[in-house]
């Protein structure tokens, strides 16, 4: 008996028997090869043409019959779209930073002569929204323009004079002594201030005692206004820096104003203390002086980035309406180092963003209130 008998399974494979293999044809060999059907290479080896590729439809860009293409479907506003079909000469509409559209700012118009000055206060109880900042570049954006501005620093502080170049404690005759020297005169303080077209009428500590002084005087309130009258006949704009409060000596740069220009820092607490100042303003147009009118508020500090700042400009848009400059002043590190240059930015950094905005905004002031 075989061991396959005897232990079944162990003596190999329990599969039936494999068939035979079937024999390997062999092409003929010599002359007959060629005739030899060869097998379809495989599918990476065939070479890719072009025309093998799927083609992607493109799809055509209907014209109307004004021959302008279709507006596509993209990101921009739906009103763009549509101010822009409605008055195609002018262009899409732009979109300011306080959510109104941008106007047109024309250039200021040339002037032929000087004089007939407007005067406005930069006015705002909150210290660090940017008086002194806007008093400084905005004079100069308008001397580049042509205008003749006087510069009047009426905070005790100095931050004008400082801001423009001078040591507030080698300056022999201050605004001080105008107020209260009788024989001193508007020409007598005057010192340039660097910038072609552009006066000053520095200030220092001294200023401080004025207040107190002024209390027993008669018709405290428009002492600034009879030292200021004959600068009127020599310059174009007149623009005083207030100081952070609502004194005696704020009350006297109202009197003697045309008009306020209210900088206002995009933020929550700097937005409380409004009301209270357009309390004081609506005081001294009632008792002291009817001509004076709010000429614009202005945003400073303003950061696009920041939910808040946006925020603060929409609720200035909706108590003030108009009066809020199309203009905002956005935060730069050019502002504090021209200050530490002692000049304007548009001086320091010509071609800067903060330049350029504070070229804006002479044209907005010159189109609200100077040439009208």
């Amino acid at each position: 008996m075989s061991d396959n008998q005897m232990f079944p399974g162990f003596g190999g494979s329990s599969a039936p028997a494999m068939p035979p293999r079937a024999p390997v044809t062999s092409p003929p060999l010599g002359d007959d090869v060629s005739d030899v059907p060869l097998s379809d290479p495989l599918p990476f080896e065939k070479p890719i043409r072009r025309e093998d590729l799927p083609q992607e439809e493109t799809p055509r860009e209907e014209t109307p019959r004004g021959g302008v293409p279709a507006v596509a479907a993209s990101n921009e506003a739906p009103s763009v779209v549509r101010e822009s079909a409605a008055a195609p000469s002018d262009g899409p509409v732009v979109m300011g930073p306080t959510g109104r559209p941008m106007p047109h700012l024309p250039e200021p118009s040339v002037l032929t002569s000087h004089g007939n000055a407007r005067v406005i206060s930069m006015c705002n109880q909150k210290g660090g929204v940017g008086k002194t900042t806007t008093t400084i570049n905005l004079g100069a954006a308008l001397a580049e323009y042509g205008r003749k501005v006087l510069l009047v620093d009426f905070d005790p502080q100095g931050s004008l004079s400082v801001g423009l170049g001078l040591n507030p404690h080698e300056m022999d005759l201050t605004i001080y002594n105008l107020l209260m020297e009788r024989d001193v005169k508007v020409e007598d303080v005057v010192v340039p201030s660097g910038v072609p077209g552009m006066d000053l009428l520095p200030s220092n500590i001294d200023l401080s005692a004025a207040e107190v002084q002024l209390v027993h005087e008669v018709a405290r309130e428009q002492t600034l206004q009879r030292v200021l009258a004959p600068a009127l006949a020599t310059y174009d704009v007149i623009l005083i820096d207030c100081q952070p409060s609502l004194g005696l000596l704020t009350v006297n740069a109202l009197t003697a104003s045309h008009g306020v220009i209210v900088p206002l820092e995009c933020e929550y607490f700097a937005l409380r203390g409004v009301a209270l100042l357009k309390t004081t303003i609506d005081k001294v147009r009632e008792r002291l002086n009817p001509r004076l009118e709010i000429d614009g508020v202005l945003g400073t500090m303003f950061d696009g980035r920041t939910l808040h700042s946006r925020e603060v400009m929409d609720r200035l848009v909706q108590a003030w309406g108009d009066k809020v400059f199309h203009t905002v002043i956005r935060r730069t590190v050019k502002f504090s180092d021209s200050t530490v240059a002692g000049e304007p930015i548009t001086t320091y950094a010509s071609s800067s963003a903060g330049a350029d905005s504070y070229r804006q905004l002479s044209k907005e002031v010159a189109a609200r209130c100077l040439d009208v």
